[in-house]
């Protein structure tokens, strides 16, 4: 099987223990040339500020140019184009550097651009993006001159950016549906419980049963919440997980559908076809990088 490289953060690089930090795409493209497809063990919050090119999520890819902000969480896979994105600023961060300073663990899983696996990744700057360079800069300078005590100023400078790409981000897509709009309680949880389940668990009543509800009330609610059905929201998941795998692993078809929690191969084949118009082996062969 293939491993993707996963990067862990440099806890050290500053000599006390700091879960931040803000690099330039310059000087990191090197280390891709060889693990071009990767993950991260972070967060990451990308800004384009010189050239243009492609750059993917999982299996969404996006064009992105100057000015254009790309959002990653844990795990996710990623390829960009490092021979024609030619600069930026990648700021990074642990969870656990904000879960010291809020009460709030779910924090980051309530910005819009962080909803799991359902968020749209790009946000397009305009006249913002000078003041979120300014920001980025304002931690890079607080982080050369780290010390410990220096901490919350950076946690500040950190939530402040969060938030305010958070506001452009739903101002933004408000309009044109590549926002969340999961309101209630019961759609919330049901989105986290997919994440975390969906292998296992196909049915759409294993779910509402998590959450005390019947299934049809669950499905008037992700229908109202997201404007497709409940058990969509568990196909798109697995539909998604077996693009990944059949694009990044080179598990068998039979391996994949095992994975998944499929017991019969050629149920998985056709469920595949039938979500993408195309066999597995079809979209390997046309997709793989």
């Amino acid at each position: 099987m293939y491993r993707i490289k996963q990067y862990a953060f440099h806890k050290t690089k500053y000599g006390e223990e700091l879960l931040i930090d803000v690099v330039r795409l310059k000087n990191i493209k090197k280390y891709l040339k060889e693990d071009a497809i990767h993950r991260l063990g972070y967060y990451d919050i990308t800004l384009i500020t010189d050239g243009y090119g492609k750059f993917k999520i999982d299996e969404k890819e996006y064009y992105v140019r100057k000015g254009d902000i790309i959002f990653s969480s844990p795990n996710q896979i990623r390829w960009w184009d490092i021979d024609n994105i030619t600069d930026g600023y990648a700021l990074i961060f642990e969870k656990e550097f904000l879960l010291t300073f809020f009460n709030d663990p779910d924090f980051l899983e309530h910005l819009s651009y962080f909803k799991g696996s359902h968020a749209f990744n790009k946000l397009s700057l305009k006249e913002e993006a000078a003041h979120i360079i300014r920001l980025i800069n304002e931690i890079k300078q607080e982080i050369d001159s780290y010390k410990e005590k220096d901490k919350h100023i950076l946690r500040a400078l950190l939530y402040q950016i969060l938030k305010s790409l958070d506001r452009i981000y739903i101002l933004r897509n408000s309009s044109s549906g590549n926002t969340e709009n999961v309101k209630n309680r019961h759609a919330d949880t049901f989105i986290k419980l997919v994440d975390i389940g969906y292998k296992q668990n196909h049915s759409i009543r294993h779910y509402a049963d998590k959450l005390c509800i019947t299934p049809n009330y669950l499905n008037e609610l992700i229908k109202s919440a997201m404007g497709i059905s409940a058990k969509q929201v568990i196909q798109n998941k697995l539909i998604q997980e077996a693009k990944k795998m059949l694009l990044y692993t080179s598990d068998s078809i039979s391996d994949i559908a095992a994975s998944l929690n499929y017991e019969n191969t050629s149920y998985f084949i056709r469920f595949f076809r039938k979500q993408t118009g195309h066999t597995p082996l079809q979209y390997r062969n046309t997709n793989k990088p």
